[in-house]
């Protein structure tokens, strides 16, 4: 007996993922704060950086040498710096501080705790982090062993100065492209701030660093215990967890490894949810997003530039100095990675992760839009400015040849993004009228999601 005949089912059309879609709105809201407020930030920034070089290359040039190399501190703990040590080591921990606790909650809490979302911001800055580097040492291959130690100098991104870029020129980048160059200056920042311990510690103190670890894990214990050990009473918390944070500073900074490793590690200590005896995770804000808002006023509003003040200031000497600088292997190497490198870097991630992921970019953007983002990324300042130092010596011909590429370099990307972002921001406007529609009038805009809520 003959089987009857089947129509064959049809194939439903397999579901294409897409890349730098819309996050959810809440995320969208919290993002837009943080960077209204680096905005700021990038102001202040830039403003202590001309009055750095305005100092350094005027009559005030040995004043401000002088404040930069005034020791202060107890030496028998070996802490007494300079200004200059104290903004690089212990400022610039409270930056780093926050950009623990700002990647663990993306990852925990945030729209990137599915794999699919984190992946193409991870993956651009681990390639904006390996071209630029390659870049730089194929420059100076033939240089020497002393520029070469200079390979981790253009692969950081500014954060701060990038969104004043995109203030000062009026763009209006879709939220979607603003979460990506955040998540992706955060992700530079934790790589490196490894690079910095695992390729700029010369020697370790074994006992200090397990001391610090120690006392890691008890600041981990009280953070995530806050509501049992403290209940209501903040400023106890205050007054045991800074002191306690202070000293593990201590620790790592006497151990050999570079101070600002303790603000990651103390940031990735702070629990991102509220523990059940706190209410649970959807009873509000936890720890870690209470923490952020609270310091990163301090972070970007005094200890970024602070320390770029102490830091940006170099003598150049006139157009045959600046010649001398840019001319210098060193300089040519952190400006063509900047420029070049670091949005080849981002873009060819971007798109190794695309095509192998059979992904495809949100219908509202094109690939000239990751173009113009992976160029601004190309803005590093801070974290360059800290490894030139570590690399070179403060005040050493190359970090000072590296400042001025940090700079100039830099500012090229800016324009560079501006006028490839200035060109499509009729476009962009477009995409905000659309996301600003809510019909029926529930304070969040059609275009996005009903949210679901974080699991603890």
């Amino acid at each position: 007996m003959t089987e009857p005949f089947r129509q064959p089912k049809p194939k439903s059309a397999p579901s294409t993922a897409t890349i730098l879609r819309r996050g959810s709105h809440s995320e969208v809201v919290r993002i837009s704060s943080i960077l209204r407020k680096e905005t700021v930030g990038g102001a202040i920034l830039l403003a202590a950086t001309v009055a750095a070089l305005i100092m350094a290359n005027s009559g005030l040039s040995d004043a401000y040498y002088s404040l930069r190399d005034y020791r202060i501190g107890y030496e028998p703990w070996h802490l007494e710096l300079s200004l200059g040590a104290w903004a690089a080591d212990g400022l610039l921990a409270i930056f780093f501080f926050l950009a623990g606790l700002e990647l663990k909650r993306e990852f925990v809490a945030g729209d990137l705790r599915s794999v699919s979302r984190a992946i193409v911001p991870v993956a651009a800055a681990v390639g904006g982090v390996i071209v630029p580097a390659l870049i730089y040492v194929l420059i100076n291959l033939e240089s020497g062993a002393e520029t070469l130690r200079g390979w981790a100098i253009p692969t950081a991104t500014d954060i701060a100065f990038a969104v004043a870029v995109l203030a000062v020129i009026g763009s209006k980048l879709p939220p979607a492209l603003r979460i990506f160059l955040l998540t992706l200056a955060v992700v530079d920042d934790l790589l490196a701030i490894a690079i910095i311990a695992f390729f700029y510690t010369d020697a370790i103190a074994v006992l200090p660093l397990v001391l610090a670890l120690v006392l890691i894990a008890l600041f981990w214990m009280l953070t995530h215990k806050f509501s049992y050990f403290f209940g209501t009473r903040a400023w106890a918390a205050w007054l045991i967890l800074l002191p306690l944070g202070f000293i593990v500073w201590a620790l790592v900074h006497g151990s050999g490894v570079h101070a600002t490793v303790a603000g990651v590690l103390l940031g990735f200590a702070v629990p991102v949810l509220r523990s059940k005896r706190g209410g649970g995770p959807n009873a509000g804000p936890g720890l870690a997003e209470t923490l952020e808002h609270r310091i990163r006023p301090l972070s970007s509003g005094i200890a970024i530039p602070v320390f770029a003040f102490f830091s940006a200031g170099v003598t150049i000497g006139g157009a045959d100095g600046l010649y001398r600088a840019l001319t210098d292997p060193v300089a040519v190497g952190i400006v063509v990675a900047l420029v070049v490198g670091k949005p080849i870097g981002v873009l060819l991630a971007t798109f190794i992760v695309t095509k192998t992921t059979k992904a495809a970019l949100d219908p509202d953007l094109a690939w000239i839009d990751v173009i113009g983002v992976a160029v601004l990324a190309g803005v590093g300042f801070t974290v360059s400015l800290l490894i030139s130092e570590l690399a070179f010596g403060q005040g050493s011909p190359h970090d000072d040849h590296a400042k001025v590429a940090i700079l100039v370099g830099s500012l090229l990307a800016a324009l560079l993004a501006t006028v490839i972002l200035r060109l499509r921001n009729r476009h962009y406007g477009r995409i905000a009228e659309k996301e600003a529609i809510d019909s029926d009038n529930d304070g969040i805009p059609d275009v996005y999601q009903p949210e679901q809520p974080s699991k603890g």
